[in-house]
């Protein structure tokens, strides 16, 4: 049997390549969910990010977005749609996205790929949810 961070490497990496420029989120959520994925739990600024899997939990640690000190900044809903609109459109990397949710005062988010669903919070347990399309990858 695979152990969890091999199917969770295996599952992103296939996510990575599938995906279209724009509107490419789904893709990916759809490989992490048919490999096994339920949950992802994203920590901001540290870029910690908690993957739950079938085959076990697995926790993956990213590039600060920053050190030290910092004020949070006020949750910002309309900063936030923003954001992910920018990014939908294929016009931010990743590091810029989770860098504008940060700014946008979202502490944590979490992914749920079972019901299709990204809730983000603020410090403060303010939270704004999309849902996500289904897609069908390809073969």
């Amino acid at each position: 049997m695979r152990n969890a961070i091999e199917v969770l490497q295996a599952a992103l990496k296939r996510g990575v390549a599938v995906r279209p420029q724009v509107g490419g989120f789904p893709y990916l959520a759809e490989s992490l969910r048919v490999a096994g994925v339920k949950k992802n739990i994203w920590n901001l600024p540290s870029c910690e990010s908690i993957y739950l899997t079938e085959a076990g939990p697995v926790v993956m640690i990213g590039e600060p977005l920053l050190t030290g000190a910092a004020l949070v900044p006020p949750f910002n809903r309309e900063a936030l749609v923003a954001a992910l609109r920018t990014d939908q459109a294929g016009k931010s990397s990743f590091p810029e996205f989770l860098q504008a949710t940060w700014k946008a005062g979202v502490v944590r988010y979490v992914v749920d790929f079972s019901a299709r669903k990204v809730t983000y919070y603020g410090c403060n347990e303010e939270a704004y949810a999309e849902d996500y399309s289904p897609v069908e990858l390809p073969k």
